[in-house]
């Protein structure tokens, strides 16, 4: 098998792109994003890309099913989520080439969803878009083969690994191997493939990017189908990493206000008591007025409990 697309000028203009935008991560020492912006970044991620499929929980919702509390919403967009955050706690043991692999992924993503999670499907199925067949998938007896023949082909294809994410996203969408959840998990596998040509892709949020771009996603996807390649899909999917790469660039250089380094600060200390110069310590490029106003701000707003006076206070988050 080798799936249909050309390397056209945009998309080799896009690869170069990418590649800088990387070099200035690498040259920034943001190839591991810091442990707030990978927790913040994995929980847009995750709300994007369910929401993409009509889930209904917000980031805000989606962080308090993070840390067990109680959420009042569709028990359906509820599992879906814990079955989401479970999955991408496992993102690193994933091996992108197996197709065991895939499937345990997608077992563990439709868990108590669907009847077939972790299965291949066996029978037709097709896209709608209003009355119309916008999408017939390849006949459920073909299905097995053209999966295994994707998975050989991404393995032992020579071209650049972000083309291959892609191609392999797309072609994922073409056969449509699931009876539910195909597209979360093009998206998941992409990102499983791309981790292994960067780090930082384990904690991009492209798919918060894809969400917004939610339309043109599909577009792509259709007219991909109607061209008998890949290479619209390509260029849009290139978009949209480079475009995330940026926001995740601005993101980090940007210094936290108040409120985010208090937030910060709490998941580095968590219940343990501390000083002025313990908080000082973790944000060094502050003032020691600057850290006594955030300090008595926390307090003020019931943040933070406060044992002594001025430089001699002892601190806990409450």
């Amino acid at each position: 098998m080798q799936p249909p697309f050309t390397l056209t000028t945009s998309i080799l203009h896009l690869l170069t792109t990418i590649s800088e935008k990387l070099g200035e991560i690498n040259a920034e020492g943001f190839r591991r994003p810091k442990a707030e912006l990978r927790k913040s970044n994995r929980i847009i991620t995750i709300q994007s890309s369910l929401g993409i499929e009509g889930n209904t929980l917000d980031t805000a919702q989606v962080t308090a099913i993070l840390e067990n509390k109680r959420v009042i919403a569709p028990q359906k967009d509820i599992l879906e989520v814990k079955n989401a955050i479970a999955v991408y706690k496992r993102l690193s043991r994933f091996r992108p080439h197996e197709l065991a692999d895939f499937l345990n992924a997608y077992k563990l993503l439709m868990k108590g969803l669907i009847s077939q999670a972790g299965k291949l499907r066996s029978s037709q199925v097709g896209i709608l878009k209003g009355s119309q067949i916008a999408h017939l998938a390849p006949p459920g007896a073909l299905v097995q083969g053209l999966i295994k023949d994707l998975f050989a082909w991404i393995k032992k294809d020579n071209h650049p690994l972000l083309i291959r994410s892609c191609v392999f996203h797309y072609e994922l969408e073409f056969i449509h191997p699931f009876q539910d959840g195909n597209g979360r998990m093009g998206r998941l596998w992409q990102t499983v493939l791309l981790m292994h040509f960067h780090p930082v892709f384990e904690f991009l949020p492209v798919e918060s990017v894809v969400k917004t771009r939610q339309k043109e996603y599909y577009k792509a996807l259709s007219l991909s189908d109607k061209a008998g390649n890949s290479n619209i899909f390509i260029e849009f999917m290139l978009g949209a990493i480079a475009q995330s790469l940026d926001e995740m660039l601005a993101q980090s250089r940007k210094r936290p206000n108040a409120s985010e380094r208090m937030e910060i600060f709490k998941q580095s200390i968590q219940k343990k008591s501390f000083s002025r110069k313990d908080y000082m310590a973790q944000f060094k490029d502050i003032s020691t007025a600057t850290a006594s106003r955030d300090l008595q701000g926390a307090v003020g707003k019931g943040i933070l409990s406060r044992k002594g006076e001025k430089r001699l206070a002892v601190y806990r988050f409450i």
